[in-house]
């Protein structure tokens, strides 16, 4: 790096003077990094914000001086949108040649969390020279500006480039340490020219604060400068920019390693009104091949509402181009409903052996019978349940739909017009497996009964309890338990889900808190981690995961939950209100979730509760909400027998 550093300098300093040739290296690391900061920093100004709200979700919103960067010699200034996320009443800022001028809030970047500030001054502003993206490097010196403390003279950070490509391509990565003092100001290449814009972010997406927690981790984020400037004359104008969306669902699978095959195209979508279609699989945008999932969403990761993108599909052995415009808005897709359970079980033949059917539902008009096998939709085979699954995500809510069944030797096809999912629990449900079949539990098997699992660096404890008559013909569902703070009771939690693990083929995970007293963000990842190593060791109906918390444990599962929607399937969270850094994504066709939550009548709470669960309902997400009078607590037994019954419903159809 620092050899990188003395070639860099040999082409800004000539003659090379002999003065200079005498210092050491770090001197002079020094006087370039002092050079670049001189450059740039009459562009960064000192923003004060007043009177705004004092609390805004789980973070204390505190008034006081922030950052911001000039990019328009007329007074517009960017500025990182968590620096107002308190709706201030008085935005004031300093200019740099002395005086202070009231501005104002002129438009928003959505997708980036910028927002464009106009500073009221007849004074001409310096504005900084912009580093293009495609020549930051990583491994480059980055240096992080702020302007909090005074407004004379920055303060600043040294660090390197550590990624170029993050959060779906909207940011760049440095391990400058990065806190508020700096958010809304630049950072600058060793030349003094601006890169990018510092906000907080997570990798799983959020609110203006998510990633916030970062603070001075060595894991900062910057909005390159040069994406945005091509859309200042549209900010200027009062237009907020929002993310652009192409409006398909894609089958699910790993992002990594599989390509984007479309498993739903709303009618209304973007994509299907340029023709788009299910099972069309996406090969190239904008002139840049695509093989995986993960590509696809680097590439419109970057795109705004608005943004005209050429996507080239392969539809059997052809490739067909299409022009699509992108939205900033797709209508909130409902999960449709046939109106049954499938039976499970170690069975090979093909089919749906339906299990129960729900009364009134779409099924039961249709005089679908418990033991009916469903062989087609459409005139397309039904190999599986989960196959089923995927097939209906190509539908919504309303649409109509011909089943072919097997009753018997008796061959029949109904009409089937889909409801929505319900909300409300069967009263009683039938056995999920088929008469006389259970589990053995013999032969080689992995670990069962309590386990205790070492997850690789990692110091958090996890303990998994596995039924001690696991077989792996069968499948079993898995709950995730998040504890509330506190210490953790093992035998008092074993003693509540082993029998019900026993009796319907569910393994439990208890990933700990590191610090038994409260849950971090950061802990979603660990909990992934927990997951992954059930996933790889034991038959797991991946229409049954759930994520299952009591207090802050239930806010930790939401955000556990939404982070990994691509394998949680049921979000249970009791006397907690979803965090707003969880984020929900909008209802997806493929990616169902549905949403257990319990509101007492007497917890603080329950205004933040009824708020999380109206932000999913209007989303389209199904959620099951239990009231009860009293302060929060955890599930009596009526209530807890209800939750297991939920559970065992996910896998409906």
């Amino acid at each position: 790096m620092r050899l990188l550093l003395l070639a860099t300098l040999c082409l800004l300093v000539s003659p090379w003077t002999s003065a200079w040739a005498q210092d050491d290296i770090a001197t002079i690391e020094e006087r370039a990094i002092l050079a670049a900061v001189d450059k740039a920093s009459p562009a960064v100004v000192r923003i004060e914000t007043y009177a705004g709200q004092e609390r805004v979700g789980e973070l204390i919103a505190g008034e006081g001086p922030t950052t911001g960067l000039i990019v328009s010699e007329d007074g517009y200034i960017l500025s990182s949108e968590f620096n107002f996320v308190q709706n201030p009443n008085s935005i004031i800022v300093s200019l740099p040649e002395g005086g202070r001028a009231a501005a104002q809030i002129v438009a928003r970047d959505e997708s980036r969390k910028l927002v464009l500030l106009k500073v009221k001054t007849d004074k001409k502003l310096p504005t900084p020279e912009i580093a293009p993206r495609d020549e930051f490097v990583v491994g480059q010196w980055t240096i992080a500006i702020g302007r909090t403390y005074g407004p004379d003279a920055p303060n600043l950070s040294v660090g390197i480039l550590s990624a170029a490509d993050r959060v779906w391509g909207k940011v760049v990565q440095t391990d400058a340490k990065i806190s508020p003092s700096n958010y809304g100001g630049p950072i600058v290449d060793i030349r003094g020219r601006v890169m990018g814009i510092l906000a907080p972010f997570s990798p799983q997406g959020g609110d203006a604060v998510a990633g916030a927690e970062w603070y001075d981790s060595g894991i900062g984020f910057a909005v390159p400068l040069s994406d945005v400037m091509p859309h200042l004359e549209k900010l200027k104008a009062g237009e907020n920019l929002k993310p652009g969306l192409l409006g398909v669902s894609l089958k699910a699978s790993d992002l990594y390693e599989t390509p984007p095959e479309v498993a739903a195209c709303p009618a209304t979508s973007p994509a299907a009104e340029a023709g788009i279609k299910v099972g069309d699989k996406i090969v190239e945008v904008s002139g840049q091949p695509v093989v995986r999932q993960a590509q696809l969403k680097h590439l419109l990761g970057r795109k705004y509402a608005g943004d005209v993108v050429q996507v080239v599909v392969l539809r059997g052995e052809e490739q067909l181009p299409f022009e699509v415009t992108l939205t900033d808005e797709i209508r909130p897709y409902v999960n449709p409903f046939i109106g049954l359970l499938p039976l499970r079980g170690p069975g090979k033949e093909k089919g749906v052996v339906v299990r129960y059917v729900y009364p009134g539902s779409p099924a039961a008009e249709a005089g679908i019978e418990p033991g009916d096998r469903l062989t087609l939709l459409d005139g397309d085979e039904i190999p599986d349940a989960g196959s089923l699954s995927d097939q209906l995500a190509a539908f919504t809510f309303d649409e109509e739909i011909t089943l072919t069944l097997l009753r018997g030797e008796e061959k029949k096809e109904v009409k089937i017009k889909l409801a929505s999912l319900p909300t409300e629990i069967p009263a009683e449900l039938p056995s999920a497996l088929p008469d006389g079949v259970t589990p053995a539990g013999e032969g080689e098997r992995p670990p069962v009964g309590p386990v205790d699992l070492k997850l690789a660096e990692e110091k958090n404890e996890c303990l998994a309890y596995v039924p001690t008559t696991y077989d792996p013909q069968f499948t079993y569902g898995v709950v995730i338990y998040l504890h509330a703070p506190g210490e953790f009771d093992r035998e008092k939690l074993l003693a509540r889900w082993q029998p019900v693990c026993d009796q319907q083929q569910l393994i439990l995970l208890a990933p700990q808190a590191a610090d038994p007293a409260k849950w971090t963000p950061g802990e979603v990842d660990f909990i992934s981690k927990a997951l992954d190593d059930i996933l790889a060791n034991y038959n797991v109906d991946r229409s049954r995961i759930v994520a299952h918390g009591y207090q802050a444990g239930g806010g930790i599962a939401y955000l556990a939950g939404f982070t990994h929607r691509d394998r949680v399937r049921g979000i249970a969270a009791v006397d907690a209100a979803m965090p707003g850094r969880a984020a929900p994504a909008d209802n997806d066709p493929v990616l169902r979730v549905a949403v257990y939550t319990t509101r007492p009548d007497k917890s603080p709470l329950a205004p933040a509760i009824k708020a999380g669960v109206d932000k999913l309902e209007k989303l389209k997400y199904p959620v099951t909400t239990v009231e009860h009078e009293g302060p929060g607590r955890y599930l009596n037994d009526e209530e807890f027998a209800g939750f297991l019954r939920w559970i065992d419903s996910l896998d409906r159809f």
